[in-house]
């Protein structure tokens, strides 16, 4: 399923969220000119779930240092494919989002989201040697913002039906259900397995989309009484 639009306009423009795609881009294109270097670069901004997990300080490397991968690794990404997907989900879901709680909260929604989809990759894949990378755990809380303030919103989605696609209109709490169901399945299907080699990051999706609902509840704004 590739989501086109959702058909609720946003009442403000999407300010946090169109500075996150252009960072996004930005570092996208700093990863580019990396050259040979990049592999060393990823590791270095990317978050390496073993060493994490080991408690262990990474040899030379500062408490700051440790902590600032847990959101430069949000913008990072392994390819133009997974940067463009991140982005179109970013771009349909993330301005209502934004409208709904503000920009401010929202800011600290994705980043936040993000922090918690880290923990829960690095708890499912303690072993694992490959860096984390990509906005996909910080999208996902924005999606489990959405589903929970926009549930009945209509996606305009676009489906394989054989060897054709088709356009339909799926009630948001359809889609991103369906979404979140696919992504713990996997997530089940990598438990107890060492990921040494890269691979998505099912469980980082899981634990932003719980995330994303957290937040989603302690930001919802509040009834007005007379």
């Amino acid at each position: 399923m590739i989501p086109i639009r959702d058909t609720i306009p946003a009442q403000r423009t999407a300010w946090v969220v169109r500075l996150l795609i252009l960072a996004n881009l930005a570092v996208f294109l700093i990863e580019w000119r990396q050259g040979p270097a990049l592999e060393a670069f990823l590791y270095r901004f990317g978050v390496v779930p073993a060493s994490w997990m080991s408690g262990a300080p990474s040899a030379g490397l500062s408490w700051a240092g440790r902590l600032i991968p847990l959101v430069s690794s949000q913008f990072l990404h392994g390819g133009l494919m997974h940067l463009a997907a991140n982005m179109l989900y970013l771009w349909i879901f993330g301005d209502n989002v934004e409208d709904r709680v503000g920009h401010g909260r929202f800011a600290v929604l994705y980043l936040g989201s993000g922090i918690l989809a880290v923990a829960a990759q690095g708890w499912a894949t303690p072993h694992a040697t490959v860096p984390m990378i990509g906005a996909s755990g910080a999208i996902a809380g924005v999606l489990g913002a959405y589903f929970l303030s926009f549930p009945f919103a209509r996606v305009v989605t676009l489906l394989p039906l054989g060897l054709v696609w088709q356009t339909v209109e799926l009630p948001a709490f359809v889609f991103l259900g369906l979404w979140f169901l696919l992504q713990w399945l996997q997530g089940a299907m990598t438990m107890g397995h060492v990921a040494d080699v890269g691979g998505v990051a099912w469980w980082a999706h899981v634990g932003g989309f719980a995330g994303g609902l957290v937040f989603a509840m302690v930001f919802r704004p509040r009834r007005q009484y007379g």
